[in-house]
């Protein structure tokens, strides 16, 4: 934003300063010229004791004429002193705000990694130091995050098209191949790209918070999601177990929904080869409501653990290849669950397998009539 020239903060302190040491100088050269105009005599008789008097002089009016040029005196060291103390004083004060106005270019023209750490003790201009740098530490996490999605993002849409690209080429150049199994394969490539995409328009969409709140039970909505993957579950050999209490809340009931369906499908496909299981629960806790998932399969690392809600991030020795996904599942989890103001967790089970919580405020039951 463009502004015109102002003074700068430094002097105008330093005026503060001077201005207010001239008026404490003033009030206090005003007492003592009116402790001189109540108290000491107009004249005064001179008396010594071996000599007779020697008269009568004046008193008041010869200090009050003395002690006018030493005050104008006075002011004037006050004025001086004061500009000089303000300016030097002002100049210290403000020595951290200049550390952080660099940080802020600095930031502005794209260097998120320098950082102001200001010594010292605690006070008011730490504080803000510290909360900058929290601030650009987040903002810079926020951005490596960005630039990774967008690139893994190009990567994933790009596969596709050139799957797709090299079937059409490959028809191209050979009329008499069979088109039964190139329609197949590009409807199959197709249908992934379209995955992807939904995927990635879902993630937007819930980053935005572009939606309507509304009462759910996420008990219902663990209970719709079980129901339409059963045959899923059916088909991999796992066994589904629902239960909990009523689970009220505030949200996007279809985002709900799909963050619910999102870590069902993700515990029957990456469960044990045969006899997995997943099992699905609510309950209720003081302020929050709580949503949780838990699956049979391989042990985990937790440093594997904490990576998978990263987008297009997977844990290979995970994942079949008949159902990878698009590697967006627990990403958009955790992206509806932030919008929703909670929180994820996911741990691994000491008997193999995955256990992943979602917790949100709660809402009061009548909310949902």
């Amino acid at each position: 934003m463009d502004r015109a020239p102002g003074v700068s903060v430094r002097l105008r302190l330093a005026l503060s300063y001077a201005g207010f040491l001239m008026v404490a100088g003033a009030l206090l050269l005003a007492a003592v010229w009116l402790f001189l105009l109540r108290y000491v005599p107009e004249r005064a008789l001179l008396i010594s004791s071996d000599d007779p008097p020697h008269g009568v002089f004046p008193v008041r009016s010869g200090l009050l004429r003395a002690f006018a040029p030493s005050a104008a005196a006075v002011l004037v060291f006050l004025l001086v002193f004061g500009l000089l103390g303000g300016w030097i004083l002002a100049g210290r004060m403000l020595a951290p705000l200049d550390r952080i106005t660099d940080a802020t270019r600095r930031a502005t023209d794209g260097s998120l990694s320098h950082r102001v750490r200001l010594p010292g003790r605690k006070d008011e201009f730490r504080e803000l130091a510290d909360a900058f740098d929290t601030m650009l530490a987040r903002i810079e996490t926020h951005v490596a995050e960005q630039q990774r999605f967008v690139a893994n993002a190009s990567h994933e849409l790009r596969t596709p098209l050139a799957i797709s690209k090299a079937l059409l080429d490959v028809a191209r150049t050979d009329p008499g191949r069979d088109t039964g199994e190139l329609v197949d394969r590009l409807h199959a490539v197709n249908t992934r790209a379209i995955d992807l995409t939904e995927a990635l328009l879902l993630l937007s969409r819930a980053e935005q918070r572009s939606f309507t709140r509304e009462p759910v039970d996420l008990s219902l909505v663990a209970e719709e999601a079980t129901e339409t993957l059963l045959p899923l579950a059916e088909k991999h050999g796992v066994t589904v177990e629902t239960g909990g209490d009523i689970a009220p809340t505030s949200g996007s009931q279809a985002l709900l929904l799909q963050l619910t369906t999102n870590l069902v499908h993700n515990a029957v496909v990456h469960n044990l080869p045969e006899q997995g299981a997943v099992w699905v629960s609510t309950g209720v806790r003081p302020r929050t409501v709580v949503l949780t998932v838990e699956n049979t399969g391989e042990k985990l690392a937790p440093q594997l653990v904490s990576t998978l809600t990263e987008p297009f991030r997977r844990g290979t020795e995970r994942i079949r290849t008949d159902h990878a996904g698009v590697g967006l599942g627990l990403a958009i989890v955790r992206t509806i669950t932030h919008a929703h103001d909670g929180t994820l967790t996911l741990t691994p089970r000491a008997a193999g397998g995955l256990r992943i919580t979602v917790e949100l405020p709660a809402a009061a039951p009548a909310d949902l009539h």
